[in-house]
């Protein structure tokens, strides 16, 4: 490449992280000199890969593009040139709305063949293969969007925290209610004191929605011909094929998924998480139904302990799965329900804030306070559209702060993990050192901080050497 010329890429690179370039001349016309206010210039167009597309991936890659056929209207339209799925059956659908997109089942073998013409990568595979693919994308230098829950293991999340730092690629995880307006009036209403100081948070979830509490299938079945099981594994050891794996029940498995708390913490701990700036945990204790190590269990509840942060007190949070739920306080009416499909009660000194999943409908009791209070100040900017995945492209192109980097996102993720940890530790009130990453009063638990036997090539050697998580904070 010559000094006068610089790749899509390289460009965006550039203006996402700041650098001298962003203040000259601009490579990206501005759309009111080439064709007005829908007009989208092909430099201002990101190139994005989709990898697990089957499932939630057809949404976020939705969120980003136009398929073939349908109308953009005056909206920004990514280009979307490769897709990777292990079940070409089960994506079918999604293959066909992008047919100039170059389809794969190895998404090792698209970032080799396709690396140099991809900006950014969305990643919606099961649970367990975030960590690796996400690592590898962003070793190439590619922006990354990953669902959550961001990784399988709390070494995981720690390694891809210092990943993100040493590769300065955008980042954002797919807990779409962290761009949303209900989500910062949340912010907004704790932060302005309208319910005074908060001690204890509730968190609670209708999930499993899928099958869990199960013993493993005693009979082996045939691989269907448009899937590549192997693929399907990556790290997680050797199991044959099941129809009760694949598709969406694998969030049931110990091996593949992380559970209710791991599928909505993201959704629905991110809020009180992020309100109150939590931080790491000082123990975490965990009750379920049976649990058989092979299936996770039918429900679950998880008690949080938050010391105390600078002259905020410690704060206790309940998280409760698998049709638990908290007592309904006197102060919030009859009439007025908690939500069954989820929802976060902060409990504070003055009266309570309820909303639900994803941030979303946040409001006051008792109805006096509610009355009484204007609307707080705004201290948060809004997200134009409210669409995450769109604030991800924003920021790839220097428009826009991520709303969910990993520099946050993975810090959510270790402190729902740790309620995992804790329930494969069996019951017992783990003691957490956050600085340090290790349970201090059980050593036996570090063992399910990461995978500790990965197949080949899959492996985070990093993340595998971590008993403690000293190394990777």
């Amino acid at each position: 490449m010559s000094d006068s010329t610089v790749s899509r890429r390289s460009f965006l690179g550039t203006l996402a992280t700041g650098g001298a370039a962003a203040l000259t001349a601009p490579l990206v016309v501005p759309r009111r000199v080439l064709g007005g206010p829908g007009y989208q210039a092909p430099s201002d167009t990101v190139n994005i890969a989709g990898i697990g597309v089957g499932g939630v991936g057809e949404g976020n890659l939705g969120s980003v593009s136009t398929p073939a056929g349908e109308s953009s209207g005056n909206g920004p339209s990514e280009n979307v040139v490769a897709l990777a799925d292990i079940d070409h059956n089960y994506a079918s659908d999604v293959f066909e709305k992008y047919p100039d997109a170059a389809t794969y089942y190895d998404y090792r073998r698209m970032l080799d063949e396709m690396g140099s013409e991809i900006d950014g990568v969305i990643i919606a595979t099961p649970d367990h293969t975030h960590a690796k693919i996400t690592a590898d994308a962003m070793q190439r230098g590619l922006h990354v969007y990953t669902q959550k829950p961001l990784t399988w293991s709390v070494g995981e999340a720690r390694y891809l925290r210092r990943l993100a730092a040493e590769t300065d690629v955008v980042t954002q995880m797919g807990n779409q209610g962290h761009s949303s307006d209900d989500a910062r009036l949340v912010n907004e209403y704790i932060r302005s004191g309208a319910i005074g100081t908060v001690d204890t948070i509730h968190v609670w979830t209708n999930r499993p929605i899928w099958p869990q509490g199960m013993e493993m299938p005693d009979t082996i079945q045939r691989v269907p011909d448009q899937m590549r099981w192997d693929l399907f594994l990556g790290p997680a050891p050797d199991e044959p094929y099941h129809e009760d794996f694949h598709p969406f029940s694998w969030r049931g498995w110990v091996d593949w998924g992380t559970g209710a708390l791991g599928d909505m913490g993201a959704h629905l701990v991110d809020h009180p998480f992020w309100a109150l700036e939590l931080g790491a945990p000082a123990t975490i204790q965990t009750r379920s139904t049976p649990f058989n190590g092979a299936s996770w269990p039918r429900a679950s509840m998880t008690h949080f302990q938050f010391p105390e942060r600078g002259d905020q007190p410690a704060v206790t949070m309940k998280w409760y799965d698998g049709g638990m739920m908290p007592e309904r306080p006197d102060a919030i009416p009859e009439e007025e329900s908690l939500p069954p499909g989820g929802g976060v009660l902060f409990v504070g000194e003055d009266g309570y804030l309820m909303h639900e999943t994803y941030g979303s409908n946040p409001r006051l009791f008792p109805a006096e306070l509610a009355e009484d209070l204007d609307t707080p100040p705004q201290m948060f900017d809004r997200v134009e559209d409210e669409n995450h995945e769109m604030n991800w492209v924003r920021a790839m192109k220097g428009q826009a702060e991520a709303t969910s980097p990993f520099d946050y996102a993975t810090r959510l993720t270790e402190t729902m993990l740790l309620g995992i940890v804790s329930l494969r530790a069996d019951t017992r009130k783990l003691e957490w050192d956050g600085e340090a990453g290790e349970v201090t009063n059980a050593p036996e638990a570090n063992q399910y901080l990461s995978r500790r036997n990965p197949r080949q090539p899959w492996m985070l050697s990093e993340v595998q050497n971590m008993v403690g998580a000293a190394t990777q904070r």
